[in-house]
């Protein structure tokens, strides 16, 4: 199976006119899926730099999008009523044409929850809440009229083997983790055996991984190996380098049919 490639534009340092230039260059280029995320600050580079959120600039970009698969990777479950962000993501699905996967997790960053007024619990209490989310996000989709556009399939993003993996396997469509190869096949592992601890066949949770550094063909090839399905490159303002996902998707298209 040929690989999918991505890329995660984050909407930080940069003004809206060039991130949407970017997303409209690598929806054209032939990127598989484009992705923003959901804080409230940049978390790289300076932290008083500018941003925009998450959503707003998730249902603009659907609008001037044609082809790609959207998302946040990931949206943060805490930050909205379960039911209200299953309503944003059917609406945000209907502006893409039925694109959008909607990537969740249970948060982290302690800025993004003080500075705008939300109760931040431990991290164990943390999945939980976001397991319960999902079950009332789904149960919402169900109820929307009209529903989706698309498939809207859910994304759970994380490396935590015990929890997060766990509520992946019994109740995700996707995976998104990151770190080298080894770490990558040694997760897929884990969710596998998640999985069928679950009675679920493994293959039904696609395998993505994100990538914060340009790397060469042969650890494209790696990550493959490892069990990778879908490889996103994570880029940031105000210079997304674009250039490198092109570089990437010529090698997805030199594996088409292998």
């Amino acid at each position: 199976m040929t690989p999918r490639v991505g890329v995660q534009i984050r909407p930080n340092h940069v003004s809206w006119d060039d991130m949407a230039a970017a997303w409209q260059h690598a929806d054209e280029a032939g990127a598989d899926s484009i992705w923003t995320f959901d804080h409230f600050f940049p978390i790289d580079g300076d932290p008083e730099g500018t941003a925009f959120e998450c959503w707003t600039t998730l249902a603009a970009m659907a609008s001037i999008t044609r082809n790609a698969q959207i998302g946040p990777l990931v949206t943060c479950t805490g930050f909205r009523n379960p039911d209200l962000l299953a309503d944003m993501a059917r609406t945000a699905d209907h502006a893409s044409g039925g694109r959008v996967v909607l990537g969740l997790g249970s948060g982290w960053l302690e800025r993004d929850y003080h500075s705008y007024g939300y109760p931040m619990s431990g991290d164990a209490d943390r999945i939980r809440e976001m397991e319960v989310a999902i079950h009332r996000i789904r149960r919402r989709l169900r109820r929307l009229r009209p529903g989706p556009a698309g498939p809207l399939p859910i994304l759970v993003g994380g490396l935590g083997e015990r929890m997060t993996l766990d509520v992946c396997a019994r109740l995700a469509d996707a995976w998104n983790g990151w770190g080298t190869p080894a770490q990558i096949a040694h997760l897929n592992q884990v969710l596998d055996n998640r999985c069928e601890r679950a009675g679920r066949d493994p293959s039904q949770v696609e395998r993505t991984v994100a990538l914060f550094e340009t790397a060469s063909d042969d650890a494209y090839d790696d990550y493959v190996a490892a069990g990778a399905e879908h490889l996103i490159l994570v880029r940031s303002g105000p210079d997304y380098h674009i250039d490198e996902l092109e570089s990437l998707l010529r090698w997805r298209d030199s594996r088409s049919g292998q």
